[in-house]
């Protein structure tokens, strides 16, 4: 059947499958050592065929202005992701009483809770360098994308992508050890 002749759900856009056959040939090294970098020689390979996956069946790959980033923001969304899974998937359990020790009601406990989170959430947000600070202000408060970050700053989305990572990075970093 000739694909004109399909009906418009199961035609493909040919430059989609190049353009993104083309990423797959450039990229797929720098994100090969980026995931081992990140999550190991022997999850990599395996990593690297999820991206690759996830973009093909992304709606993005047909107008893929920046495959190098749209391919990076994929691997670090699966490897945030990956981390989430791991994180909940451990258990901990509590032994079981009869009599009803709780001093506090859990709401007030988990109002302290958060107060503390906040505290160190500020105080790490604080404690960035400036420029990192203002990049990370300006997506998570401001909410502007990183390609308005890139235009109101002068500096190209590559540097806004490694600011907002320098940032998460020291604040998940600064939270976890106050916990």
């Amino acid at each position: 059947m000739h694909p004109a002749d399909r009906p418009p759900q199961c035609r493909q856009r040919p430059e989609a499958g190049q353009d993104l056959e083309a990423a797959y040939r450039a990229h797929r090294n720098s994100l090969f050592h980026f995931l081992r970098r990140k999550a190991g020689a022997e999850e990599a390979p395996d990593l690297v065929q999820e991206v690759f996956a996830r973009a093909a069946g992304s709606e993005q790959r047909y107008q893929l202005a920046n495959p190098g980033g749209f391919l990076r923001r994929i691997a670090q969304n699966l490897l945030i992701d990956r981390a989430r899974r791991q994180k909940s998937s451990r258990a901990t359990f509590f032994p079981l009483r009869d009599e009803g020790e709780g001093a506090t009601p859990a709401a007030q406990e988990w109002n302290l809770e958060a107060a503390d989170l906040l505290r160190l959430y500020e105080g790490a947000v604080d404690a960035l360098p400036p420029k990192t600070r203002r990049v990370f202000l300006m997506h998570r408060v401001d909410e502007l994308s990183y390609r308005e970050i890139h235009e109101a700053l002068g500096i190209s989305i590559a540097t806004v992508e490694y600011h907002m990572m320098r940032a998460l990075a020291q604040i998940s970093k600064v939270v976890d050890e106050g916990r």
